[in-house]
C-alpha cells in the first residue's frame, strides 16, 4: 500500500477477510474477498452483503432555522428540502453554472438540520464549492469521526432487526438515529445495489465491533468494489465520473426525477441554482444525447469507451459503464447517444475491435430494484 493512501476503520479486518486492496478515490480499498466478485454479486441478491463506504464524505448542516438550511441546500441543488419530511432522504446533485453535473448525493432531513453523503471522489470539491456558497449563517460539519457501512440484500433489514428491533418499521428512503450494540448510529433505510438494505452511520471507533458483529451472522459476506460495481449497474444506477460529469446535464442523464416540479419551471420555487437556464432550455428543446441502457447480442461484454453507431455506421454516442450481469447471465452497458436514436428497443452497434456488435436500447434498471417501500 502506497503511503499516500487513506485507509478506512475498517481496514485491518479486509486484510484478515483476504481482500485484494486496491487504490480507489484516494482510498486503500477491497475490490473483492475470497469468494471472488461473481459470488459476492449473487451473494448480494440472494442474502445480505456488507459494504465499507468510509470512503464517502459525510456531512450534517444546521443554521438560524431547518428551513433555511433547506433554502440554502436549494440555492446549490435543483431538489425541494424545504418541504421534505424530517427523517426521510432526497437523492440530489450539485450543478455548475453551465448545468452539468457536480456530483451526485444524498440527503436526509433531520431535527435540527441536514445530513449529506457525497462521492469519495468529490468530496474535497464538493466541500470547497459549499464553503464558498452556503450563507454565513449555515454551519457544515465534516463527519471524519464516522465511519459508514452498506449492509444491502433481501436479508439484510431482517439481520440488522436483531441488533436493532427498530429497523424493521423504516421504509425506503427514511433515515434515523438508531442504537446499536449501544453505539449511537444513522441508519438511512437506501443503499446503491437496487436491493432493499441499509446504510449505517456510526462512529470510528465503534465501527470494528458493529462489522465484527454483522458478518458474524450466515447471512452476510463482506462484498467488494468490483461486485457493487455490477450491482449499481444491474439496478440502472449511475456512477460519478463516468455515467455522470460536469459536461453531463440532468436532463440528459434522465435524472428528472431527482428534481421536484417545485423547482422546476412553473414551480413554487424554480430555478435559483447553478446552470438553471442552461437546464430549462434543455427541457424545452431536448438535449443532444441522453443516457440509456443497452443490451448487447451475444455473450461480450462491451465496455466503458466504446463507441456506438447507428445503422448507417454514423457513430452516435459511447458506452459510459459496461460489463457482464451476474444475474441475467448477459452483458449489459448504460450509453449516451443521440437523442434521436433513444428509443426503447431501437437497434444500435458497439464498434468493438472492428465489428459492428448488435445492441438494442432497454429501458432500466435491468434487474428490478427490490427497495421496501411499506
Amino acid at each position: 500500500m502506497s503511503d499516500s493512501l487513506l485507509i478506512t476503520p475498517f481496514h485491518a479486518m479486509h486484510k484478515d477477510a483476504g481482500a485484494k486492496m486496491v487504490p480507489f478515490a484516494g482510498y486503500d480499498m477491497p475490490v473483492q474477498y475470497a469468494l471472488g466478485v461473481k459470488q459476492e454479486h449473487l451473494h448480494c441478491r440472494a442474502a445480505a452483503g456488507l459494504f465499507d463506504v468510509s470512503h464517502m464524505g459525510q456531512l450534517k448542516f444546521t443554521g438560524p432555522s431547518v428551513e433555511a438550511v433547506a433554502l440554502a441546500l436549494e440555492s446549490l441543488i435543483p431538489a425541494n428540502f424545504l418541504d421534505l419530511p424530517e427523517g426521510r432522504q432526497r437523492y440530489g446533485m450539485f450543478t455548475n453554472a453551465q448545468g452539468g453535473i457536480m456530483d451526485d448525493l444524498m440527503v436526509t432531513r433531520l431535527e435540527d438540520g441536514f445530513y449529506m453523503v457525497v462521492n469519495a471522489a468529490c468530496k474535497a470539491q464538493d466541500i470547497e464549492h459549499l464553503r464558498a456558497n452556503l450563507p454565513a449563517d449555515i454551519e457544515m460539519q465534516e463527519l471524519d469521526d464516522r465511519a459508514l457501512l452498506a449492509l444491502q440484500g433481501p436479508m439484510a433489514v431482517e439481520v440488522l432487526a436483531r441488533l436493532a428491533p427498530e429497523v424493521s418499521s423504516m421504509r425506503f428512503m427514511d433515515g434515523q438515529p438508531v442504537s446499536i450494540l449501544g453505539h449511537d448510529c444513522f441508519v438511512g433505510r437506501a443503499g446503491y445495489t437496487g436491493e432493499d438494505g441499509v446504510e449505517i452511520s456510526v462512529p470510528n471507533d465503534r465501527a470494528e465491533a458493529l462489522a465484527a458483529a454483522l458478518v458474524a451472522f450466515d447471512e452476510v459476506e463482506w462484498i467488494g468494489l468490483g461486485a457493487r460495481d455490477s450491482l449499481r449497474l444491474e439496478a440502472g444506477l449511475c456512477l460519478y465520473g463516468h455515467d455522470l460529469d460536469q459536461t453531463t446535464t440532468p436532463v440528459a442523464a434522465n435524472l428528472l426525477w431527482a428534481m421536484q416540479k417545485t423547482r422546476r419551471p412553473g414551480g413554487e420555487r424554480e430555478g435559483g441554482f447553478p446552470g438553471a437556464e442552461t437546464i430549462f432550455a434543455e427541457l424545452e428543446t431536448q438535449p443532444a444525447q441522453l443516457r440509456i441502457g443497452l443490451l448487447p447480442e451475444g455473450r461480450a461484454p462491451v465496455r466503458e469507451g466504446v463507441e456506438i453507431a447507428d445503422a448507417d455506421g454514423k457513430v452516435i454516442g459511447r458506452v459510459t459503464s459496461g460489463g457482464f450481469s451476474p444475474t441475467m447471465g448477459a452483458p449489459i452497458a448504460m450509453a449516451y447517444i443521440d437523442t434521436a436514436s433513444a428509443t426503447i428497443e431501437n437497434q444500435v452497434f458497439a464498434l468493438v475491435r472492428g465489428k459492428q456488435l448488435p445492441c438494442r436500447v432497454a429501458p432500466m434498471p435491468f434487474v428490478p430494484q427490490r427497495y421496501y417501500r411499506g
